[in-house]
């Protein structure tokens, strides 16, 4: 008789399981993370695959080692929330912590408004259709929102909608930098969906925005962007003031000559 073969189970990963309780708030900046022997004990593994997984959070700048007494929760500002690793990892475990979340809409609210106004100037037919397209299913997702597939579609549709925005500065950087900070958008905008009591208003929202672009109406972009993450925040029950960046942005009442209004 063949002997049966089995596959042996992949072992604990000691990065996954720090990080979960690190984003979800159980740890903090400043606070102190089980000690290496500790999660060798904890885990049955050895010493050498426990220091590994640590040195992945080490790199992404989450912990610090301090000799001779263990590793560390930075300070969120050290984190490399764009590396691709970090992201992912805030995709999947950063929804409870508010703090995070008021980052990241921090910098949204900081950049997108300028991204919109810039589209406005430079999107082309084929980047309107895009973000056009992009609006359409969001609305035909909203009816059965109240279905968990249709909710992924919705916000699936909205971050299409952001990074058609993105594309259409024309800007190599903005381009590639909304691929950097879909999981993070993702994050925000699923819960916000999620949360909304004013879904129809989202989406008109939305609507004044995109036809701000498609009007090539710069000044009136950028406060219609801003309104879209001001009903974000008030979904998340997250107000600016409290962020460490967002803060309302007012335009020069003249606008610069560069705007085609």
């Amino acid at each position: 008789m063949a002997a049966t073969s089995s596959k042996a189970s992949p072992r604990p990963r000691i990065d996954e399981y720090l990080v979960k309780d690190i984003f979800g708030g159980r740890y903090r900046p400043g606070d102190m993370v089980p000690r290496e022997i500790d999660l060798c004990e904890q885990f049955a593994i050895n010493r050498s695959a426990v220091r590994s997984d640590l040195r992945q959070l080490v790199e992404a700048g989450i912990l610090e080692r301090i000799s001779g007494h263990g590793s560390r929760v930075r300070e969120y500002a050290e984190w490399r929330i764009l590396d691709p690793q970090v992201t992912a990892w805030l995709t999947r475990y950063a929804s409870p912590n508010p703090l995070i979340l008021k980052e990241i809409l921090a910098f949204r609210l900081d950049v997108e408004p300028y991204v919109a106004m810039t589209a406005a100037k430079r999107a082309t037919a084929r980047d309107l259709l895009a973000i056009e397209d992009a609006f359409e299913g969001m609305g035909q997702n909203l009816s059965n929102a109240a279905e968990e597939d249709e909710r992924r579609l919705h916000s699936e549709c909205d971050i299409a909608f952001h990074e058609a925005i993105f594309k259409a500065t024309h800007n190599i950087v903005w381009a590639q930098l909304s691929h950097i900070l879909r999981p993070s958008i993702f994050m925000t905008v699923s819960m916000s969906n999620r949360l909304a009591m004013d879904s129809e208003e989202s989406l008109e929202r939305h609507r004044v925005l995109m036809e701000s672009i498609r009007l090539r109406r710069p000044r009136e972009a950028f406060k219609a962007a801003e309104a879209v993450l001001a009903g974000t925040g008030a979904a998340l029950g997250l107000e600016y003031s409290a962020t460490s960046l967002g803060r309302s942005v007012e335009l020069p009442t003249s606008p610069p000559d560069t705007f085609d209004e």
